[in-house]
């Protein structure tokens, strides 16, 4: 292997140990994802609002002790919204199936990783 393939190598594998390490920033990482494919229909347009659900404001996202929210944080598997993300079921899945945009396997890693992480909110 020449040196710089080497150093390549050696250089990706850094980064990839960095990215592991590195926390999920709701500013950085959630926002943009929630913005980008849930606002249009959990934001704050209450005309456009369905199940008078809002995932920009925390309060509604995160619920409380007595009525949780879609968001569970520290509990990805009791988050209603996981479970939305995930469903095979085409008439539960978010967004729904028809929506142009669509989320990608690592967005939806990003909030598991985010709701296991205890969902702190910026």
């Amino acid at each position: 292997m020449s040196a710089g393939a080497a150093l390549l190598f050696f250089c990706s594998g850094a980064n990839a140990e960095l990215d592991a390490a590195d926390p999920v920033d709701f500013d950085r990482d959630i926002r943009p994802i929630l913005a980008d494919a849930c606002y249009a229909c959990h934001g704050p347009d209450a005309a456009q609002r369905k199940a008078d659900l809002r995932l920009d404001q925390k309060d509604s996202a995160l619920g409380t002790a007595e009525a949780p929210g879609p968001i569970r944080p520290g509990h990805p598997a009791e988050s209603e919204l996981i479970a939305r993300i995930l469903s095979p079921d085409a008439d539960l899945r978010m967004p729904p199936p028809a929506a142009v945009r669509q989320l990608t396997a690592a967005e939806k890693d990003l909030l598991r990783k985010w709701i296991a992480a205890g969902a702190p909110w910026e």
